[in-house]
């Protein structure tokens, strides 16, 4: 069975976003084009791919699968095309850089368009770094360098240093009793089900930022999982349990039926670099030094600090 290329970026952006109109937006297409993209792929495959309410899509069993393989194929032809239009502009190094939150994303912007002014023929892609597979990037190869929420206790990284820290707050449902409130606790978490991630993620970065007990050793009721963040969202404005954030996720993630609450004894997450030991190049050490120095600027001029929003001291 032969698929259409835009058949495929359809399938795979309603898959990412779960959303028609996100998807839709996200392709410059009608919410109606993607619908019927959908529904011609689902009967040529002969089975769903999405389970649709008037609340919220999913992907079906079929739809993971399809996912699952169809994904790293488009990467890599993705990859290729991009590798032939680098090389008809002259350009000389590429670097692929992954980062974990769109906070994130923004400082690596600022970054990369600083260190084009000095590299013109040095292309730096940035990659959003799925929830369920944090580190899958790196031990592939397909990422030079990230950057994501510490900690990493793992052999064959180098981690550090920290370039961004962001106070913690709690999405919770806007009906939910804690929306109501200036600050939550983390014994708090022992009375309502905590949104949990499923996939390829180290225990020990579950344990710091999705722990199954509070300091004072009560249990966390356990909520569903998610492969994916954009799931996280939906859950909890379904009622469905809560999700610990950073507090500027308030700027990027608002939406009716949520609300976020900061913590008042949570400790910061902090955000720092991670890169494969052995993968080094002049070009990959450039870029960290002009990194660090764009997020020392932006710490000086209080750029994006969370306390603008209402949160910390």
């Amino acid at each position: 069975m032969a698929i259409e290329r835009y058949e495929i970026e359809t399938f795979l952006a309603l898959a990412e976003e779960l959303h028609f109109r996100r998807a839709s937006e996200r392709l410059g297409l009608s919410t109606g084009r993607v619908s019927q993209t959908v529904k011609r792929l689902e009967r040529r495959v002969g089975a769903p791919l999405f389970d649709r309410t008037s609340r919220q899509v999913a992907l079906t069993a079929t739809g993971q699968r399809l996912r699952d393989d169809l994904q790293p194929a488009y990467e890599s032809v993705q990859r290729a095309v991009a590798r032939a239009i680098e090389f008809g502009r002259g350009i000389t190094c590429t670097l692929q850089i992954g980062y974990s939150a769109p906070w994130v994303a923004d400082l690596l912007g600022a970054a990369t368009e600083t260190f084009r002014m000095h590299r013109p023929d040095c292309d730096i892609t940035i990659h959003e770094v799925q929830v369920g597979n944090p580190l899958g990037g790196l031990r592939s190869g397909d990422l030079d360098l990230q950057i994501s929420e510490f900690p990493v206790h793992e052999t064959g990284l180098a981690i550090g240093p920290v370039v961004l820290t962001e106070p913690r707050a709690l999405m919770v449902p806007a009906r939910h009793p804690f929306a109501h409130r200036d600050t939550v606790s983390l014994e708090d978490l022992a009375d309502v089900p905590l949104i949990s991630i499923h996939g390829a993620v180290p225990g020990y970065w579950l344990d710091a930022h999705l722990p199954l007990h509070t300091p004072s050793g009560r249990p966390i009721p356990q909520g569903p999982t998610a492969t994916y963040w954009t799931e996280i969202p939906t859950l909890v404005a379904a009622g469905r349990g809560v999700s610990p954030v950073a507090a500027c996720g308030r700027l990027y993630h608002s939406r009716p039926g949520i609300a976020f609450v900061p913590f008042r004894d949570a400790p910061p997450i902090e955000y720092g670099l991670i890169r494969s030991i052995g993968r080094d190049s002049a070009p990959l050490r450039a870029f960290i030094t002009t990194l660090l120095e764009v997020a020392a600027a932006q710490r000086e001029n209080g750029t994006g600090d969370s306390r603008a929003l209402g949160f910390g001291p």
